[in-house]
């Protein structure tokens, strides 16, 4: 019998998280989506493997020996796959980097630049995500590196390292009262609806809501949108504001949306994000090194079990991940 390694993915997630609810923001997936994946599993095997509750999702028998077998199941899989891509990358002199929105701002045509430099005859195929995934398809494999902003869910599983930091402002759509204040005290914000990105990717949403700097005052959402253009559709049409990096006023610049300072909140992180397993990959390394010679060095960031910062002949030592804003 064939199981597709989606299925076993959401299953070991619940397993570990105990929740769907844990398990769903992991995954960057709605609870239902889960629920019905989890499901399938149960119908292929045919047994149950979790007891539903009020406590959460506990493992009947069957669901305790599958969670025993499936990290190194999925263990095994990730490291063929990447083993497979990895050769392929190789072959073609490619190195595929995922990114979200303005991806480092400015400092992305240099680290291109001085990647090209480090490694003639290589180019770096340069990967647009929508915010429905934070990781920009590091968490799936399906890149070799990205360039995110901090922070999103799962972040603890990855490396990173922070290339600069910068503050948020607020976009408004210009007929906004606020749009004419030089500087709009986030506050002033509370009551606002706001534009979210999507429910499932979690805590980087709630850090572009600023939930945990609003002493307890609730969240309106307004509009829910994981595309820039979407986005800013939104702002534009009246739905809601939005806060977003300094550098949105100039790489998202559009008629009907004005942008703001906000003072009372912190700034946003840029970094450069990689899987564990690509720590000795040199091509990799070299990519990292590019990052971080091209930041200002606000900061290095230890996660995924190790790890010192990460300089110049030492970058796949550096831990973490990184998130990507508006």
């Amino acid at each position: 019998m064939d199981v597709d390694t989606r299925l076993l993915r959401s299953f070991a997630a619940v397993a570990e998280e105990g929740s769907l609810t844990g398990a769903a923001e992991r995954l960057f997936v709605s609870q239902p989506a889960l629920t019905k994946q989890i499901k399938q599993l149960e119908n292929r095997l045919g047994v149950p493997l979790f007891v539903r509750s009020r406590a959460g999702m506990a493992l009947t028998a069957a669901g305790r020996a599958l969670a025993e077998r499936a990290p190194g199941l999925l263990a095994g899989w990730d490291t063929a796959l990447r083993e497979v891509r990895g050769t392929a990358s190789r072959a073609e002199r490619v190195l595929r980097v995922g990114f979200l929105a303005s991806a480092a701002n400015e400092a992305t045509p240099r680290i291109i630049a001085g990647f090209a430099r480090r490694r003639p005859g290589w180019r770096v195929d340069m990967r647009q995500a929508a915010w429905s995934d934070p990781t920009a398809g590091l968490a799936a494999g399906t890149v070799d590196a990205a360039l995110l902003r901090l922070p999103f869910p799962g972040q603890e599983r990855l490396r990173r390292a922070v290339l600069f930091a910068e503050p948020r402002w607020v976009a408004l759509p210009s007929a906004h009262p606020l749009a004419a204040r030089a500087v709009v005290p986030f506050r002033e914000l509370w009551d606002e609806p706001f534009v979210a990105a999507p429910a499932e990717t979690g805590e980087w949403r709630d850090y572009w809501l600023a939930a945990g700097e609003r002493d307890g005052h609730p969240v309106r959402v307004g509009a829910v949108t994981d595309q820039p253009d979407e986005w800013l559709s939104a702002i534009a049409n009246g739905y809601g504001v939005a806060l977003a990096p300094a550098s949105s006023a100039r790489f998202y610049a559009r008629p009907g949306i004005t942008y703001r300072p906000v003072s009372g909140i912190g700034p946003s992180r840029i970094g450069v994000a990689w899987a564990p397993a690509d720590d000795g990959n040199p091509v990799v390394r070299d990519f990292v090194w590019c990052c971080l010679e091209s930041g200002d060095g606000a900061e290095d960031e230890v996660g995924a079990g190790g790890g010192a910062g990460a300089r110049a002949g030492g970058a796949a030592e550096t831990g973490g991940a990184a998130g990507g804003g508006g």
